[in-house]
């Protein structure tokens, strides 16, 4: 098999998870930044436009027919609902794309839309505003009351994300970003998981669940792992509100006993060396997906209380080798 990951910026471990266990695989990594780390984890290497440039499908169909890869694997949010809606044209090249539907995807990316629908469904989640108005209304009648947080409605990594004491922050807040939604700052524990929905039946197969020690922007870098089966059954039953394909991250905070679901980013999540690291690992259930064979769900093949604690590491490559094609200058 062949598999392109695109944006790859940061994720050199993920990539080296897969040469580790797909040893007769060949990774390609794209990425819009020819310093991004994660191009030298790669067998080759491309510096494509940035995803929203107008060039950019064609120079990923490009790679495609190159490489003659098999799948793709896009590592950052904002690609996801603009590969969901041209699977077809990398289907017609024989590519597997791990992406959801056009509005499972739209609904992840669009945190208010996510949270409109989760309300809807029936499934916990934290109460959210997407205006200025309508947090200053929720707060005069006393729905809200600081501390309060707030993010960009389209965000990524926790970048731009705020904790807001008073009006006069949250004014602030608006000003330099309007499209943000508002919520109350919950105190209960910060949980991520990390799932695999068969790429076939589109139901979760497996899921590693961690309680959050220590996070910065990008995620967490101190984990702990725990296991709830009730939390596994209730997340089986939050995958068949969407429809999913592969790996997907989910973060919830748990608060007397209640789950609470804040966000689903479906790709591949920083946290994801936790499990690997704990023995769920994921390789093999995509291979056997790309086989055509369907997977059977598992659960809890892990252990409790196993502690993951990410540290800083570094690569060297000479400037005129940091990638194999450039694919931007025309």
């Amino acid at each position: 098999m062949n598999y392109l990951f695109t944006s790859a910026g940061r994720r050199f471990e993920l990539l080296k998870l897969f040469k580790r266990d797909l040893k007769e695989s060949r990774l390609v990594a794209t990425d819009s930044r020819p310093h991004a780390p994660a191009l030298q984890a790669a067998d080759r290497s491309y510096l494509v436009p940035p995803v929203y440039d107008p060039d950019y499908l064609s120079c990923l169909l490009e790679i495609c027919k190159r490489e003659s890869i098999d799948a793709i694997f896009p590592l950052i949010d904002s690609e996801i609902p603009l590969l969901a809606r041209q699977v077809k044209l990398f289907q017609d090249q024989g590519v597997t794309v791990f992406v959801p539907n056009i509005d499972s995807a739209d609904r992840c990316h669009d945190k208010f839309a996510f949270y409109q629908y989760l309300t809807e469904q029936g499934i916990p989640t934290i109460m959210t505003y997407d205006t200025l108005v309508e947090a200053k209304a929720a707060l005069t009648r006393g729905a809200l009351t600081f501390p309060l947080f707030v993010k960009p409605r389209y965000g990524s990594g926790g970048i731009g994300a705020w904790t807001i004491h008073s009006i006069s922050e949250l004014e602030v807040a608006f000003a330099d970003e309007h499209t943000l939604i508002v919520q109350p700052l919950i105190q209960g524990e910060d949980i991520g998981v990390d799932a695999y929905v068969d790429a076939i039946s589109h139901k979760l197969v497996t899921a590693f669940m961690k309680r959050k020690i220590e996070t910065t922007i990008g995620g967490a870098n101190k984990t702990i792992s725990f296991l709830d089966e009730r939390l596994f059954l209730g997340l089986g039953e939050l995958c068949q509100l969407f429809s999913f394909t592969g790996s997907i991250d989910i973060d919830l905070f748990c608060q007397d006993g209640v789950y609470y679901v804040t966000e689903i980013n479906p790709r591949f999540g920083g946290g994801y060396l936790h499990a690997d690291g704990a023995g769920v690992n994921f390789l093999p259930l995509i291979e056997n997906n790309l086989k055509g064979i369907k997977n059977e769900p598992y659960y809890g093949e892990y252990s409790d209380n196993l502690v993951m604690m990410m540290y800083d590491a570094v690569v060297f490559q000479e400037q005129s080798s940091l990638v194999d094609v450039d694919l931007t200058s025309g």
